[in-house]
């Protein structure tokens, strides 16, 4: 299935949902309301899906005085790839990281985080920002930014029924049905998870594998990964849930909860160690 197409399946899920807790909070006339709610979000998860997840990421632009290494290093890609430059910026995050958005190649941004400058080596980062390139080239973002909108998008419209619930009033046959406002608050959070899951395990790999062929060594990205993984298990993160995915390291692997790892769309990560250093990406 092509990105184009799971991303209308996205946005029209979300739409669908919208229109589903609207009717079960306020009839006919909620179902209108949670249509043009949808509409607004779907368009929102479509056009500023990336401004979402710069502004989830507390990040702020970088300029070249600021990271010079940064900028050169992604100079240096882009042009081996024939790519236009992204917008870069950084987030406050102590947890080592990175992440691209952007709806295409000429409307994209790469993140990394602090934790990433203060514990890898520039090498070990060129590898991150190889792998953060390849994701844009390959066209995972528009998919994976519009999933994690979605996402967002479902957890409002959660909230959206707990208040309807709470508050609902007026004559009887007016108010919300308990049964269905109940089973739509826990389908919704479900239907996030497989939102989520539509973002393909496989792509991590072949980003892996297109970044290591773009710098011609798999080393420094096998390295990255190495410390991604051993300390995105040590060092904490207020990354959203729903922003997990785009990251190239599982920002939440440190928590333990009773879901751990059920929606996960990051492959193992000594697998993809593996596969870097095997020589099958040339």
């Amino acid at each position: 299935m092509t990105n184009s197409i799971k991303t209308t399946m996205l946005l029209a899920g979300m739409g669908g949902l919208f229109m589903l807790i609207g009717g079960a909070i306020g009839g006919g006339p909620g179902v209108m309301i949670g249509l043009a709610l949808g509409l607004v979000m779907t368009g929102v998860s479509y056009w500023k899906s990336d401004k979402l997840a710069i502004r989830s990421a507390k990040a702020q632009p970088v300029t070249r005085e600021q990271l010079p290494q940064y900028w050169a290093i992604m100079e240096e890609l882009t042009a081996k790839a024939d790519m236009p430059m992204p917008a870069l910026y950084i987030s406050p995050e102590p947890q080592p990281n990175a992440f691209a958005t952007g709806r295409n190649p000429a409307n994209s941004a790469v993140c990394i985080t602090q934790g990433l400058v203060q514990y890898l080596s520039w090498d070990e980062i060129r590898g991150v920002l190889a792998h953060e390139l390849a994701h844009i080239r390959n066209r995972d973002i528009l998919i994976g930014s519009v999933a994690a909108a979605v996402a967002m998008g479902i957890n409002f419209a959660v909230n959206i029924a707990q208040f309807g619930m709470m508050f609902g009033g007026g004559r009887n046959d007016d108010r919300p049905n308990p049964l269905v406002m109940i089973a739509a608050m826990v389908l919704a959070p479900i239907a996030a998870g497989l939102l989520q899951m539509s973002i393909s395990r496989t792509r991590e790999f072949k980003a892996d594998r297109s970044a290591a062929r773009l710098i011609g060594d798999g080393e420094p990205l096998a390295r990255a990964l190495e410390k991604l993984g051993a300390m995105s298990g040590r060092i904490p993160s207020n990354v959203r849930p729903e922003q997990a995915s785009a990251y190239i390291a599982n920002p939440l692997a440190g928590q333990k909860t009773s879901f751990a790892g059920l929606f996960s769309t990051h492959p193992p990560m000594d697998a993809r160690i593996a596969k870097l250093r095997d020589g099958s990406w040339s």
